[in-house]
C-alpha cells in the first residue's frame, strides 16, 4: 500500500499505512475536526506544510517543527526537537515508554485543541525561534550515535519508537550504522522507511 505524499490526502483519506486507508474506520476520521484545527493553527503561524513518514509535518527555516498522528484511542501533536522546549504548562508527555524527552500532546477530545490553542502556539513559537537561531537540542548521551533522521522518525511514530526501543542494543546499532552510512539526508529518511517493517518485527537490519 502506497503511503501518502500530499498532506491534503491525510485529512480526507488517512496516512496510507494500513488497510483502513480511505475507509470510514480510519483513525483520522474519528478525530478529523481536531486534526483540522491543529492544521489551521500550524498554517496560521506560517509553518510550511509537507508530508514525512506519511503524516503532515510542519517546518520552518528548513527544520521540522511538529507532526500529527491519529490512533484509535487518541490523536497527537508531536513537537520535533523537544529537548529545546520549555514545558511551562506541564502538558508534554513522552512519545513512548522509553522516550527520554517528553514532546507530545495527546488529545482524546476534538474540542480540547481549541482550549489548548494558546499553549500550542507558544510551544510552536519556541521551536520557530530556535529554528531561526539555528539552536541545536542538547545531546542525550547514548551508548551509540543515533542518526537525526531515525530520531525524528521515532519521535513521529509511536509504534516504531516502542518497537525500536524493545530491540537488543546490537539490533539498534545495526540500524543506526546502516542509516548513518548514507551521505544524503533524503537517503537516510528512505532507509528508515525501508526498515520500518523489520523494526516492528523485532529483527536487525541484516536479518531476513
Amino acid at each position: 500500500m502506497a503511503m501518502i505524499t500530499d498532506p491534503n490526502d491525510y485529512f480526507t483519506k488517512g496516512c496510507g499505512r494500513c488497510e483502513r486507508f480511505a475507509k470510514p474506520d480510519c483513525s483520522t476520521r474519528r478525530w478529523i475536526d481536531g486534526l483540522s484545527n491543529l492544521r489551521h493553527i500550524c498554517r496560521a503561524m506560517g509553518l510550511e506544510e509537507t508530508v514525512k513518514w506519511a503524516h503532515p509535518t510542519y517546518m520552518h527555516a528548513g527544520r521540522n517543527i511538529a507532526i500529527f498522528g491519529a490512533f484509535r484511542g487518541d490523536f497527537r501533536l508531536s513537537f520535533m526537537n523537544p529537548g529545546l522546549l520549555q514545558d511551562t504548562e506541564g502538558v508534554l508527555e513522552p512519545q513512548g515508554p522509553n522516550s527520554k524527552t517528553p514532546g507530545v500532546i495527546r488529545f482524546t477530545d476534538v474540542n480540547h485543541v481549541g482550549e489548548m490553542e494558546p499553549v500550542i502556539r507558544a510551544y510552536l513559537q519556541q521551536l520557530i525561534d530556535h529554528a531561526e537561531a539555528g539552536t541545536k537540542p542538547p545531546k542525550v548521551e547514548t551508548e551509540i550515535d543515533m542518526p537525526e533522521e531515525l530520531g525524528e522518525a521515532l519521535d513521529a511514530d509511536s509504534e516504531l519508537a516502542e518497537a525500536f526501543h524493545a530491540l537488543t542494543p546490537g539490533r539498534q546499532r545495526s540500524y543506526m550504522f546502516n542509516i548513518s552510512q548514507a551521505k544524503q539526508s533524503s537517503t537516510r529518511v528512505a532507509r528508515v522507511e525501508k526498515f520500518r517493517d523489520k523494526i516492528i518485527a523485532g529483527k536487525g537490519a541484516l536479518e531476513r
